[in-house]
């Protein structure tokens, strides 16, 4: 339910009444019908926020009304509250990353480490490709994630079916040399990866991840790639 009312981004009208934290999330599963992860105070405006299926937003206590789709803003800092919470809220353990079904490259001493989610397909995935071979002293794990078309999926398996994956991967993403190879080896790391992305709400490519565990969505400029592998070690 509450997936078909986050695009309505309006404020919905309830009328309840609640205490805490514990009394709004359960009266909140109750009406939404969906799980709520977790609700905190917000620090602003006596809001509480809520995560829920993948989502932050905003309640107060009383529950008179409910911010879907809300970007919280500090008025004084123009720091979007809401961004960085859900960077933390969706950080997970690098080391709980199947690192087995990716695409391994390294360059340099390898210390540093940055795992992507990628299509492709996707225009945004070819430019952080080339940004990617510009990094130095790093290991990068390529998880490949067809979600754009049957092509994605197509060529996603060619690429895990060649012998040297990094080349075929660089060769397309960098060069726009097709992948010419057959798809009819074991592909299922493509599947596993596809169905491993979802558990994680990954809905958009390039995602990445960082040593720290945080889930950077969509593209980011290359020097503060730089400066992220350098804040994770």
């Amino acid at each position: 339910m509450l997936r078909k009312l986050l695009p309505l981004a309006l404020l919905l009208a309830f009328g309840s009444a609640a205490a805490d934290e514990a009394e709004i999330k359960k009266s909140l599963e109750s009406k939404l019908g969906a799980k709520v992860e977790s609700v905190t105070k917000a620090g602003y405006l006596g809001l509480y926020e809520v995560y829920s299926d993948g989502n932050i937003f905003y309640t107060d206590e009383k529950m008179t009304a409910i911010l879907i789709n809300g970007q919280l803003i500090d008025a004084k800092t123009m720091k979007n509250v809401t961004e960085e919470r859900m960077r933390k809220l969706t950080a997970i353990k690098f080391s709980d990353l199947p690192l087995d079904r990716a695409i391994k490259q390294v360059r340099g001493d390898g210390k540093r480490v940055l795992a992507t989610f990628e299509d492709p397909n996707c225009g945004y995935c070819k430019r952080l490709a080339k940004d990617i071979l510009k990094l130095e002293n790093v290991t990068v794990y390529t998880f490949l994630y067809p979600i754009l078309s049957e092509d994605s999926v197509r060529k996603s398996k060619q690429i895990w079916c060649s012998a040297d994956r990094a080349k075929a991967w660089n060769d397309w993403m960098v060069e726009g040399k097709a992948p010419a190879g057959k798809d009819d080896c074991d592909t299922t790391a493509v599947t596993r990866n596809q169905e491993f992305g979802r558990r994680l709400n990954i809905s958009g490519t390039p995602t990445m991840f960082f040593a720290d565990g945080e889930r950077v969505p969509g593209a980011m400029p290359l020097a503060r790639i730089e400066q992220r592998l350098g804040q994770s070690k």
